[in-house]
């Protein structure tokens, strides 16, 4: 039976959520974490917590075949109001932990593995947010060629927006017009892309940026 471990596993509707229970589905053990009330509790802002986390799955599950990096620490600010505190906290939590967690989990690899990392497009209005997830992209791209040699796949795909509840009825229809499939993406559509890029037959795409979007991003 394939192991893969899930972070950002909070929210019962969540992103997260929907990927464990498909990879469930397929037959995974799935081990989880978040900040507070998952399996694993981690807060990924420190610096040992990553490797920490890794070691602590290993130790009472066994091997690790899959890293999906679904946590993110989110503060909406932009250029003016956006603090140095504000700043390291999302660069610490969204690219810093990733970097840790991802050479924990290429160290413990037996026989190959995959790693997918959720990112986003987010800039203006959102800019700590989204320089940090700048920052992840190129470290899981950078991980696909150096980490290729040991069979381990990475790449990072952005799912575009999904209605995991935050969003209310006018977002809603202002998203709407925007996604040629005539619906706004949901966890399930994440957790389906997610599914394939860690199974065997989806490892043989690795260091790319994949946008699952349903095509929102053909409007730019």
């Amino acid at each position: 039976m394939p192991r893969g471990l899930v972070t950002g596993v909070a929210l019962t509707g969540g992103i997260a959520a929907g990927i464990v229970t498909r990879l469930e589905s397929d037959g995974w053990d799935v081990v989880t974490s978040d900040l507070s009330g998952s399996h694993l509790d981690c807060d990924l802002s420190e610096p040992d917590a990553p490797g920490e986390l890794v070691a602590r799955a290993l130790r009472e599950h066994g091997p690790l075949d899959a890293l999906v990096l679904s946590h993110s620490h989110d503060v909406e600010t932009g250029i003016l109001d956006t603090t140095a505190e504000s700043f390291d906290r999302h660069v610490a939590v969204n690219a810093r932990a990733a970097l840790l967690m991802i050479a924990a989990f290429a160290r413990q690899v037996v026989d190959g593995g995959a790693v997918v990392a959720l990112t986003s497009d987010a800039t203006t209005g959102n800019l700590p947010y989204g320089a940090s997830k700048g920052a992840l992209d190129r470290i899981v791209i950078s991980a696909a060629r150096e980490l290729g040699p040991l069979g381990i796949s990475a790449n990072v795909l952005n799912p575009g927006p999904i209605d995991t509840g935050w969003m209310d009825d006018d977002v809603r229809a202002g998203l709407l017009p925007h996604h040629p499939l005539g619906r706004l993406g949901e966890p399930r559509d994440v957790a389906d892309v997610v599914a394939f890029l860690v199974s065997p037959a989806g490892r043989w795409i690795s260091g790319q940026l994949l946008h699952a979007d349903g095509g929102f991003s053909s409007r730019f």
